[in-house]
């Protein structure tokens, strides 16, 4: 039989709260903001940092603050009908059909990452890879250091590419989501539905704006 005074402690006893999740809060000023937020990158610690929109839009011009800090753009473009040959693929050295490209104003060259199960993982780009592809497709030369990439995902077998520009904070948020979800050799069946999620957005996100503008 149960003890009643053990009973009534227990019931008078308060349960422990469940954690709360903590607020999130401007990176600059601590004030607090909502889950869709602006990002800024710091151009010198090389990060991405949340901001709130005052101090977003303190960044979004050009040289603002000397540059420290860059408001990181939303701007989707797709690449129609691209085509990247299995020769450039290959100078590329990347063992996976994604990658992104960004330009690295602090080292004034252009990056190369590529996701898997220990996050981005950088692969030394050939200068004169790039200078093929801007040639190819002089959109490119509109990419914006440190907060735009140029995000590629490659089908090795025809040489046909799907491509895009996007903000830098989309493809760490895409290696972010990869990484927890990968499994096995090449991801598995998990993190292959998130691949095909987000180009399915970033599809979608960059017709939204090209019809609007």
């Amino acid at each position: 039989m149960s003890d009643p005074l053990a009973v009534l402690q227990r019931i008078r006893t308060p349960r422990p709260r469940p954690p709360q999740p903590e607020e999130e809060r401007c990176e600059l000023c601590g004030e607090q903001i909502s889950a869709e937020h602006g990002h800024l990158v710091d151009t010198q610690a090389r990060n991405l940092l949340c901001a709130c929109r005052g101090c977003y839009l303190l960044f979004t011009s050009e040289g603002a603050g000397g540059g420290h800090f860059r408001a990181v753009p939303d701007r989707f473009v797709a690449f129609a009908d691209f085509r990247l040959s299995a020769s450039q693929w290959e100078s590329l050295q990347i063992p996976v059909g994604v990658a992104f490209f960004f330009i690295n104003s602090s080292l004034d060259r252009v990056a190369a990452f590529y996701p898997g199960p220990a996050g981005a993982t950088e692969s030394l780009l050939p200068l004169e890879t790039w200078s093929e592809l801007t040639a190819t497709e002089p959109t490119l030369e509109t990419l914006r250091p440190d907060v735009e990439a140029f995000l590629v995902r490659a089908d090795k077998t025809d040489g046909g590419a799907e491509c895009f520009i996007v903000p830098i904070d989309a493809c760490y948020e895409l290696v972010g989501q990869l990484r927890r979800l990968w499994r096995g050799f090449d991801g598995g069946r998990e993190a292959h539905d998130a691949l095909e999620n987000f180009f399915s957005r970033a599809r979608e996100r960059a017709g939204a704006q090209a019809r609007t503008g």
